[in-house]
């Protein structure tokens, strides 16, 4: 119950407003607030994954920074001042708990003053395009028999697919999938009938129409996804009585396995964490380095459950509990600290424990089965950031939860580079190191499994 209670608690539900932005350096999703009748997204939040941020408060005045460009912001008040020139926002700024907070309907003036670029807003379905990032689709009938539909992205897609009688639905939830042109497509087929694309609620979705249950199937690095009508057992009794080997008998909703990696944010909500600066807590930077590694994983063809996307808490137990009922095949654990340099990368010190009895494994010290893959990883992801010229090295540690999870879990704590601690608010510097980790995971997919 803990377990099931603990991954359930690690995303927020479905019903709820968010915002998602895809940007170049990085995809992430944030709640919406509602105030007065406006929705409202958090500034710091919305531009932390982005660059250098920081922010303070006093009274009711408001001011942020944003690599050079400052900001300065008054509770209650539509007008403000970015760069030194006056801009009106849509409704009232709004300050809780020293968070500022902006009307959405003012992103698509109020972001390009900070950035310094255009920026695409789909207001209806609240998903914020940065630069060139939209994923385009396109779509290929092969008339069979069987019938194929080969979906080709531009870029790497991983969405979430599930069946109903007479459809397949792929909700694309990280990726910047945009309509293909015309919101539905009919194809000459009387299998394969229609595809409709929509999006709503900072999500997108394709749905493909057919007579048949469909199978779907990834390659090209997730770039394409071909689906066909699955083989019924009288075509499967038929093939097998001429002696070639039949095809797939899985159900209707199979889809190709991607390796699930879990990505723990260390610390959140009351849990700040060190104080790595006067306004900067690990809690802040670990976000935003878990969101940077998500993207790098997911490019690589991971699947990803990041165990807090906002400044939610979250026990050790809980923690530990999401990962191994995801039944994931790698845990990675972020921190931060301003004392070192570079990055250190943690393995699970084990206590002593009495024998497993039957197939319950002792909890502090379930990672022992998986712990000489745990080193092989993290002996990788050393290598990677020497590479990129970290001085990092790895080492066991006393580190809960790596020793309460059943998959190969290391932890990596991020120290400051040549800029010092400017470094560990810098998303230049931590998509460097999600790169190298992402590189040295990608590099031991073979060998990690699925957890059963």
């Amino acid at each position: 119950m803990l377990a099931t209670a603990a991954f359930l608690s690690a995303a927020p539900p479905s019903s709820d407003k968010q915002l998602s932005i895809y940007a170049p350096v990085a995809t992430y999703t944030l709640p919406v607030q509602e105030r007065s009748g406006h929705e409202y997204i958090g500034l710091l939040e919305l531009l932390e994954p982005l660059g250098r941020v920081s922010s303070d408060s006093s009274g009711s005045r408001w001011r942020i920074r944003y690599n050079n460009v400052d900001a300065e912001f008054a509770g209650g008040k539509a007008r403000c001042k970015i760069h030194g020139r006056d801009f009106d926002l849509t409704a009232p700024f709004q300050i809780e708990n020293s968070r500022g907070y902006i009307p959405v309907a003012s992103l698509t003036t109020l972001l390009p003053r900070f950035l310094g670029s255009p920026v695409n807003f789909h207001d209806n379905a609240r998903r914020l395009f940065v630069g060139d990032t939209s994923i385009q689709p396109s779509f290929q009938l092969e008339n069979g028999p069987p019938p194929r539909l080969v979906l080709n992205f531009s870029g790497p897609v991983n969405p979430t697919i599930a069946t109903e009688p007479g459809r397949l639905r792929m909700v694309f939830k990280r990726d910047a999938v945009v309509s293909p042109g015309n919101s539905s497509i009919v194809f000459d087929n009387t299998v394969i009938t229609q595809a409709s694309y929509s999006e709503t609620n900072g999500t997108a979705e394709l749905d493909i129409d057919s007579a048949s249950p469909l199978l779907a199937t990834f390659g090209n690095g997730g770039k394409t996804i071909t689906l066909a009508a699955a083989p019924t057992a009288s075509a499967s009794t038929s093939t097998a009585a001429q002696g070639t080997t039949p095809q797939s008998s899985q159900p209707p909703s199979a889809v190709a396995h991607k390796p699930l990696a879990v990505i723990d944010p260390a610390h959140g909500g009351d849990e700040r964490g060190a104080a790595l600066a006067d306004n900067l807590a690990e809690k802040d930077v670990t976000l935003g380095f878990a969101r940077l590694l998500r993207h790098e994983l997911e490019s690589r063809g991971f699947a990803i459950l990041l165990l807090r996307d906002g400044d939610s808490s979250l026990t050790l137990d809980q923690r530990a509990g999401a990962a191994n009922a995801a039944r994931a095949s790698v845990f990675i654990s972020l921190h931060a600290a301003s004392q070192g340099s570079g990055a250190r990368v943690y393995t699970a010190l084990l206590p002593v424990e009495g024998e497993s009895r039957g197939t319950f494994r002792p909890w502090n010290s379930a990672q022992a089965r998986a712990l000489a893959m745990s080193r092989a990883v993290a002996n990788a992801v050393v290598n990677e950031l020497q590479k990129k010229q970290f001085a990092a090295h790895a080492s066991p540690a006393s580190l809960r939860p790596l020793n309460n999870v059943l998959m190969p879990a290391l932890a990596v704590e991020l120290a400051p580079g040549s800029n010092g601690i400017a470094d560990l608010a810098s998303a230049n510097y931590q998509q460097q190191a999600a790169a190298a980790i992402a590189d040295a995971v990608n590099s031991t997919r073979d060998r990690l499994g699925v957890q059963q």
